[in-house]
């Protein structure tokens, strides 16, 4: 049985969101105080942790970094913020301290947060297996990560996902890729529309995520060229702009070439990553 560890102090709100959970099959502890949490994290296993930023005693934040920094509390504890606190700085300031994930509590319905658990749960799991992938290249000299289109991606021979990420701006780059490499994933970059089709045609991907707007070969031309080909025409594809409408971006997705669209600057690197990782769970491999 999962096991939960709900952080809330409002003793109404913790009573609805344990019944909601106990009636959806899991086992569900509830505490109300930044100590309290410290103290269950040590004597028992919790499979995920929801934890609110505004309880009594200490903060979330607090109890995020104290979680992440000292060594008598597991490394591999799945924290994830379940706050009002929502803003976009929230979120990244709470990445940042080594935060899983994010629900905002004001975006979703107590039905909705039992599925966006579950959601989490699988994006753990499929981390996991990346992992164990990774470790099993590791430990036998393979090179697990390729950051260069020119270096070819057949060298690696580990089954951790392969992902080809085209991509013209250095920063986005390196965003995207560290946190899709940190995850578990092997990553090769291509810099601009050509090479990423050159690559993908000449190469095994498990992924291709590409923006749209780059030099010469534009990400949607390149992705309609692509599907034509025998290498191309099943492999999923993320496309991401920070320019385009997103009227543009529906369209894309709309059309059936692309599993998934979204806007470059409203889009941090965890949340590409947990949809990649939610792609990869719901594909079942």
């Amino acid at each position: 049985m999962i096991r939960v560890l709900l952080v809330e102090d409002d003793p109404f709100i913790g009573e609805i969101y344990v019944k909601k959970f106990q009636a959806s099959g899991f086992d569900v502890v509830n505490v109300v105080t930044g100590k309290a949490v410290l103290k269950a994290v040590l004597e028992s296993h919790f499979d995920i942790v929801l934890l609110d930023l505004v309880i009594p005693e200490m903060s979330g934040m607090e109890v995020l970094r104290e979680l992440r920094t000292k060594p008598e509390y597991p490394k591999d504890l799945r924290i994830v913020v379940f706050s009002n606190l929502s803003s976009q700085e929230d979120r990244d300031q709470c990445v940042a301290l080594g935060a899983n994930g994010f629900i905002s509590k004001t975006e979703f319905s107590p039905s909705e947060v039992i599925e966006e658990v579950n959601r989490f749960l699988r994006q753990f799991t499929e981390q996991g297996k990346n992992e164990e992938r990774l470790g099993g290249a590791l430990e036998t000299g393979e090179s697990a990560v390729v950051t260069e289109s020119q270096s070819v991606a057949t060298e690696v021979s580990t089954d951790a996902k392969k992902i080809l990420l085209i991509e013209d701006q250095e920063d986005f780059v390196e965003m995207f890729a560290k946190r899709l490499q940190d995850e578990g994933y092997i990553l090769n970059i291509a810099r601009d529309g050509k090479a990423g089709y050159d690559e993908a045609v000449a190469n095994h991907y498990d992924m291709i995520i590409s923006d749209i707007l780059m030099p010469g070969m534009n990400g949607h031309e390149m992705v309609v060229k692509l599907r034509e080909t025998e290498e191309g025409k099943n492999i999923p594809i993320f496309l991401f702009s920070a320019s385009v409408e997103a009227d543009t971006l529906k369209t894309f997705l709309d059309s059936g070439l692309v599993q998934n669209v979204f806007e470059k600057t409203r889009i941090t690197p965890s949340e590409l990553t947990y949809a990649v990782n939610d792609f990869f769970a719901n594909k079942g491999n």
